[in-house]
């Protein structure tokens, strides 16, 4: 087994944003430095971390200058490009692996992996011209939603139909890209599992939480989430098989919908995830430790919860509520150091701590 990172040692980040910021924050707790490659100036990371390259990822030489001063490479979102990673990963390892990176960059690929697991989805079809678009619709029905395969979050490269008359405009709402259109299931909330597989196989999870989206944008996650035990048992035991089918290091979200025949697999995110900041005042090893402590060799940390949590994101002007938020003396605030608020544009969150478990 590969020697564990000692304190002073330096993980490089893909990814400047408010993960790759926290992911900082808690290396730095466990004494350890980090390094942030991101192409954008002024990057909320750049304030918390040891060094930063800014530099694009086709920039050959930065990413190889880049590599050599870490000791390990992880990433904060999935949309990297392979070129890149072929050079990072001849002179460092990658957590998690290109494997888990693959499948999540492109939802088919997604969907047939969870397949192979014999973990349910929604039922879907590839659509690669508005022939392809109809034919699906007649075999799936509607509502639907048309989604790309590649780069799409939050809510953007998608079109919702609400009969097959929408087939056209959905389909030129993507451009000419690949797609894929997923029926809408009938669920009553949706779940999400954050887990953790260390490089020695241990896995630990977190307790799944409930989340709310408004507008394609998480909106809030509340934890115990409403889960029977054997639910909340299954939600848990998928998250596991996913882990441990690819060979994964780090933490990893698994979004789930709860339906009365049983849980649905939305889709996985194998990185840190914003339905589970609620552990960070919610758990003693919260999800950005618990990911470098997994990348880093070291044994993970209890996923245990002491409190009840519902988490709650700052979109856009929800920022200009810190100072009476800051009257809740049980409700911790976590700002991502952005300079401009916009539409949709996440700028902090607020975790609302509403009893101690027990």
């Amino acid at each position: 087994m590969t020697e564990p990172l000692r304190p002073g040692a330096t993980i490089g980040i893909l990814g400047g944003g408010q993960l790759g910021r926290m992911l900082a924050v808690a290396a730095s707790r466990l004494g350890l430095k980090t390094h942030i490659f991101e192409p954008a100036a002024d990057c909320p990371a750049a304030d918390v971390a040891h060094a930063i390259t800014c530099a694009p990822y086709s920039d050959a030489a930065a990413l190889a200058d880049f590599a050599a001063a870490v000791d390990v490479i992880t990433y904060e979102f999935e949309n990297i490009p392979t070129a890149a990673l072929d050079i990072l990963e001849s002179h460092r390892p990658i957590r998690p692996n290109r494997e888990a990176l693959a499948i999540s960059q492109d939802r088919l690929a997604e969907k047939a992996f969870l397949g192979s697991l014999r973990l349910t989805c929604a039922p879907h079809a590839p659509v690669n011209a508005l022939a392809d678009l109809e034919a699906a619709i007649a075999r799936i029905g509607c509502p639907a939603i048309l989604k790309t395969t590649r780069m799409g979050y939050d809510g953007k490269g998608q079109a919702r139909l609400s009969s097959p008359t929408d087939a056209p405009a959905a389909w030129a709402a993507m451009q000419g890209a690949a797609s894929v259109l997923e029926g809408f299931i009938d669920f009553s909330h949706e779940v999400s599992v954050i887990a953790a597989r260390g490089l020695d196989g241990a896995v630990a999870c977190y307790d799944p939480g409930e989340n709310v989206h408004r507008a394609g944008i998480l909106h809030s996650t509340t934890v115990p989430a409403r889960l029977t035990p054997g639910q909340r048992s299954d939600a848990i035991l998928a998250a596991a098989r996913i882990l441990t089918a690819l060979d994964y290091v780090g933490v990893m979200g698994v979004e789930l919908f709860v339906t009365p025949q049983g849980l649905i697999v939305n889709e996985i995110a194998p990185r840190v995830h914003n339905s589970g900041h609620w552990t960070q005042n919610g758990c003693a090893v919260d999800q950005f430790e618990q990911h470098i402590r997994a990348i880093a060799g070291w044994p993970l940390g209890d996923g245990g919860r002491h409190a009840d949590v519902v988490m709650e994101n700052l979109i856009g002007d929800d920022v200009d509520k810190v100072p009476e938020l800051a009257q809740d003396r049980a409700t911790a605030i976590h700002l991502y150091g952005k300079r401009e608020a916009r539409p949709g544009r996440k700028m902090g969150h607020v975790n609302r701590i509403s009893r101690s478990k027990g």
